[in-house]
């Protein structure tokens, strides 16, 4: 599946995952204290979301139907791909922008790196 998501639609998927099941209401009330939301914009941001299929309003209790590491992982490749034509160390050397990382950063790295190659 591929997920596109808004800012804000990113925005209120992530206090669902903090805060799943959370009932509708509270919802509401949380996004009206953060974003300064009226309930109709809650209302519509479910109803889209749900329509897309990232979550479920069940008895007035939401839940996601899709993790956050599923929605991160496919907004970053699209990133790589249509930023950077496709190209991974183009990426990182524009995220480090000149910025140093230390000894276990890069270690780390390198131990990623090993474990997915081909």
């Amino acid at each position: 599946m591929e997920y596109r998501l808004g800012t804000m639609e990113y925005r209120f998927l992530t206090l669902i995952w903090e805060n799943e099941p959370i009932n509708s209401t509270q919802l509401m009330k949380m996004c009206a204290e953060k974003f300064s939301w009226k309930k109709s914009t809650s209302f519509t941001m479910i109803k889209k979301l749900q329509e897309k299929g990232y979550i479920e309003n069940k008895n007035s209790i939401v839940t996601s139907l899709v993790s956050q590491e599923a929605v991160m992982t496919a907004e970053s490749k699209i990133v790589v791909t249509e930023t950077f034509k496709g190209s991974l160390p183009k990426f990182v050397a524009s995220f480090l922008g000149g910025s140093t990382i230390s000894e276990e950063e890069a270690e780390e790295i390198k131990k990623l790196i090993d474990s997915i190659k081909e």
